[in-house]
């Protein structure tokens, strides 16, 4: 593999570690009442986004599209952004571990291996290679940070990036 590339990895599973980290700072030192409780018009909460992130992209391409491994879920995965009071806490910390398998995956497997379980629900659309379901991951993380950030400054004001 050309070095390029591979160093262009390195630093894409940098930019998902960086993403993740955003994720769960945006949250830290909220109580499960506020990780519970809708602040915009959409209905979403800052730990159905999580679980969301945990459960559809970690665990989804990672474990169950990369490796054809079964990802456990919670309830019914239809309704992944639903969390119910009380269990908001326990949503950050199943997060935490699906990252740690989905890095557990990574490190295991070279940038240019393919998915072995690609579904057929999702058509002709596919991602062909580790190195391109890690730049979707780093994306779909990335933008749901972007909403954690907004719910989170609707909460109490604590903006992740202050730029002065």
């Amino acid at each position: 593999m050309p070095r390029c590339h591979v160093e262009g990895f390195e630093l894409l599973t940098r930019a998902l570690a960086a993403e993740r980290v955003h994720v769960l700072a945006s949250v830290e030192g909220l109580d499960d009442a506020a990780l519970t409780t809708s602040v915009v018009p959409s209905g979403w909460t800052p730990a159905g986004v999580i679980q969301h992130l945990a459960l559809d992209s970690e665990g989804y391409f990672f474990r169950t599209v990369f490796t054809g491994q079964s990802a456990r879920r919670l309830g019914d995965p239809e309704r992944a952004w639903d969390v119910a009071p009380g269990s908001g806490l326990a949503v950050i910390e199943r997060y935490r571990e699906e990252c740690a398998l989905a890095d557990e995956v990574i490190a295991a497997h070279a940038p240019a291996d393919e998915p072995v379980a690609w579904p057929e629900e999702n058509g002709s659309w596919r991602l062909s290679s580790l190195y391109e379901l890690v730049l979707h991951v780093v994306s779909e993380t990335a933008c749901h940070a972007g909403h954690l950030d907004i719910a989170r400054e609707i909460i109490d004001g604590t903006q992740y990036l202050v730029i002065s």
